[in-house]
């Protein structure tokens, strides 16, 4: 059983369905107490991170989601997802955040572009498999995926981190990190649930992690 949480920031509908669509039982969780039962655990988000943050304290499932996390099963991270999992934000100020991979989450730097991009990066890019050997034996999140495939993004700031946590990265003006794993946590910068195919592939591997 999939847990999708349920903090009131997010596409929700849209995650549960591509879920069902690929098989999988999916229900959305908002009661912190009930995170540990589920299997595997996805948290998406659309908005700013202090916002998700303030909210994901406030309904006690900051700290559910660690402790789900230091289980061992899978947890995965989508967009504003993925980057609550970093240990902070830049955005709207520095502001913590659920530290689970070590790194942290800054706006694109528009002076590094090579020329004249539109911020937020919004639309459909390449995911470029990175292979991390560290990570080999439990990266399947892109199995049956080709070394560099689209994916639907929407966001105007990206995480930072070592190499050792980055399985994708993107270019966009410059190239950035695109997909995260430290153990068994996953992140995904770009919207599996809008990208088609592909999308479904990534979520479907991760039913199957």
């Amino acid at each position: 059983m999939i847990g999708i949480v349920d903090y009131k920031m997010g596409n929700l509908g849209s995650v549960f369905n591509a879920f069902v669509k690929v098989g999988a039982k999916a229900e959305l969780v908002s009661d912190p107490d009930k995170l540990a039962a589920y299997d595997r655990v996805t948290l998406p988000g659309v908005g700013a991170f202090p916002d998700a943050m303030a909210h994901l304290h406030q309904s006690g499932m900051a700290e559910a989601i660690k402790q789900f996390a230091h289980t061992g099963k899978p947890l995965m991270g989508t967009c504003l997802g993925m980057q609550l999992l970093f240990d902070s934000s830049t955005e709207f100020g520095d502001h913590a955040g659920l530290g689970l991979i070590p790194g942290k989450v800054v706006a694109f730097d528009e002076s590094k572009f090579d020329h004249k991009l539109k911020v937020p990066h919004m639309g459909w890019n390449e995911m470029f498999q990175i292979r991390n050997e560290k990570l080999e034996i439990r990266n399947g999140l892109f199995n049956r995926l080709p070394e560099e495939f689209y994916l639907y993004f929407v966001h105007s700031f990206h995480a930072i981190c070592d190499d050792k946590y980055t399985i994708g990265k993107t270019y966009y003006g410059y190239e950035f990190v695109s997909a995260v794993q430290n153990d068994n946590i996953y992140g995904i910068q770009p919207h599996p649930e809008k990208s088609h195919e592909n999308g479904l592939k990534i979520i479907e591997n991760f039913v199957n992690l």
